[in-house]
């Protein structure tokens, strides 16, 4: 044990990297009535460092942002205008096998969306819905079922 040995404790270098945060497409439901509010909003997620782009869509109170982007921190500016927002509840109505489960029917929800809740997902020992999957168009062995 040298002389240089006990210096090179002294001496070190470390390096950290950060690891750089995965490209999300992050959707957010947002009231918004008229040109200022959808400015509002626009012109404060699109200053969020990272954000790639960003849509807003008033009809169906809709905010899409793209990029290398935190959710939680996109939905604490949206907060930050003075809007109540939160996570985008809703999936395409026909991803889901019962839509008019108590739950998941919302009279608010943009036509085509029902609310994402596990009660309209088909259960996995369902024999109905697997006959009907078995002689589908999507299915790529019906044809040497039959």
């Amino acid at each position: 044990m040298g002389f240089l040995d006990h210096l090179s404790d002294f001496c070190s270098v470390s390096t950290t990297r950060k690891k750089r945060k995965a490209m999300l497409t992050v959707d957010i439901k947002v009231k918004m009535d008229c040109d200022g509010c959808e400015r509002r909003v626009r012109n404060a997620v699109s200053s969020i460092k990272g954000a790639k782009s960003v849509e807003v869509n008033r009809k169906q109170s809709k905010v899409t942002v793209s990029g290398y982007v935190d959710p939680n921190k996109v939905l604490k500016r949206v907060r930050r205008t003075g809007k109540r927002a939160e996570f985008w509840p809703y999936v395409p109505y026909n991803l889901v096998a019962y839509p008019y489960v108590v739950q998941a029917y919302d009279k608010r929800a943009p036509s085509g969306y029902v609310r994402d809740v596990p009660q309209a997902l088909p259960s996995p020992n369902a024999l109905d819905e697997k006959f009907v999957t078995l002689f589908s168009d999507e299915n790529p062995n019906a044809c040497s079922i039959m």
